[in-house]
């Protein structure tokens, strides 16, 4: 590895427009060493290499940081904490709750949370669709739903009116964008810069009306 994740992650802020801030990257740091470790065992990431979980997963996660700005958010099908893990390390002051059906992966959330000391999160191992919130979230976000008409037909019980949904997806799909349900509207399509990664990423934003 030739650049330190520190100076990865000090190149990376600059290029979204983020304080930087060394007690943050060590949390995330700590947080890529949890998924290298459990990973031998939970089987929770195809990617075995650390130079590109580091690029393919946390930069990947964190390059949406500059767009969401939703205040209480549920990451649905995190599987690793992905990119959930990050925005609750990267944002202490916001609630950032992560679901998954999978147990391996949220017995590992589990067990990252209570490591990183990451009161802002709750862990929920549950079939989306069971789900049953007692307060609404004002946004929710996934990077690991097969479509986008999915996940708003999946996840919308969890979403409170004119809330957000954040879809992070490999490329535009115009397809996708064309077949909305009548409930939802999309506001914003953003290109994400992701720094050491040679692949094209989105940030689908989708209000609820």
């Amino acid at each position: 590895m030739s650049q330190s994740y520190f100076d990865q992650l000090a190149e990376a802020y600059e290029a979204w427009g983020l304080e930087p801030s060394p007690p943050t990257w060590q949390k995330l740091v700590d947080y890529l060493a949890l998924l290298r470790k459990w990973n031998k065992v939970y089987n929770l990431t195809a990617i075995r290499d650390e130079q590109e979980m580091f690029v393919k997963h946390l930069l990947d996660s964190l390059a949406v940081a500059p767009f969401i700005d939703s205040e209480r958010l549920i990451d649905v099908g995190t599987g690793g904490g992905l990119p959930g893990i990050p925005l609750a390390i990267l944002f202490p002051e916001r609630q950032i709750d992560l679901l998954d059906s999978n147990s391996k992966k949220t017995r590992f959330l589990i067990q990252a949370k209570a490591e990183l000391d990451l009161q802002n999160t709750q862990v929920f191992h549950m079939r989306v669709e069971d789900y049953q919130p007692e307060t609404l979230y004002d946004g929710v976000v996934s990077r690991a739903f097969a479509s986008l008409d999915d996940m708003l037909h999946w996840t919308g019980h969890l979403l409170k009116e004119n809330g957000y949904w954040w879809a992070m997806k490999s490329q535009k799909t115009q397809d996708e964008l064309a077949q909305l349900p009548n409930f939802a509207r999309i506001t914003q399509v953003f290109e994400l810069q992701v720094p050491h990664l040679q692949a094209e990423r989105t940030l689908i934003q989708v209000q609820k009306i």
